[in-house]
């Protein structure tokens, strides 16, 4: 299974009016015109139904935060199915050595694995930067987090969805700003040096290090996006 990141209205998403990387790229080496009935099982959905939905979700959730949380900031983002909106394909290989980059980061006396572990949602550092008890500083990278919104606060949340899964929640201006803190912990890399890590994919033998820059890459150019348009994050799989 693909892991997809997406940023953009989430009307746009939940009607399919979108498409990701490798959806554009067979379009564009069959020169077909684009069509949202390509996509399984949102071709039928109306963009108003879903842009009706979308509203009174984020209404409903804006309701559920009250003063009970430090998400204080209205939630407040265009969901006109005219905005524009961005795609990146970090996959599962590349996000998940990112998510133990950035675990390992911050647990010293662990050793990096050479390469991704097939069960790397139960790596040992991974499970400690998630105990209750740790106060992680990539929180809103490692802990789960499916769907960043474009406004400004510290913790991350379980909620539910547009389409009723449950799901945790977190912000893309604090994952921007946390990314930023992972690289300057680690790496070190300049822009020019952090754009040319996403030119070309790791292939599947790759180190975990090599990975989760291609991932960073992507992420922190998306991340950037959405705070700059004030659009959500979602990854997609």
């Amino acid at each position: 299974m693909g892991l997809d990141v997406y940023v953009g209205p989430l009307t746009r998403y939940y009607s399919g009016d979108w498409e990701n990387v490798a959806e554009r790229a067979q379009r564009t080496r069959s020169a077909r015109p684009r069509s949202m009935a390509g996509r399984a099982g949102a071709g039928s959905q109306d963009l108003e139904r879903a842009r009706l939905a979308v509203l009174a979700w984020r209404s409903a959730l804006s309701a559920s935060l009250g003063a009970s949380t430090s998400v204080t900031a209205p939630l407040d983002w265009e969901e006109s199915d005219t905005a524009p909106y961005y795609t990146g394909r970090p996959g599962w290989n590349g996000f998940g050595s990112l998510v133990l980059w950035a675990a390992y980061a911050e647990h010293p006396a662990l050793r990096v694995p050479a390469t991704l572990p097939e069960e790397w949602d139960n790596d040992p550092a991974l499970v400690r930067s998630n105990a209750e008890s740790f106060r992680s500083r990539y929180s809103h990278l490692v802990r789960n987090v499916e769907l960043w919104l474009p406004v400004a606060f510290e913790i991350t949340f379980e909620g539910e969805g547009v389409d009723r899964r449950r799901i945790v929640v977190g912000s893309s201006a604090t994952l921007a700003c946390q990314l930023a803190a992972l690289n300057a912990a680690t790496w070190k890399a300049q822009p020019a040096e952090v754009v040319t890590w996403a030119r070309r994919e790791p292939d599947g033998e790759a180190a975990l290090e090599l990975r989760a820059r291609y991932a960073f890459a992507l992420m922190a150019d998306l991340a950037a996006k959405a705070v700059d348009q004030r659009l959500p994050m979602k990854l997609d799989f």
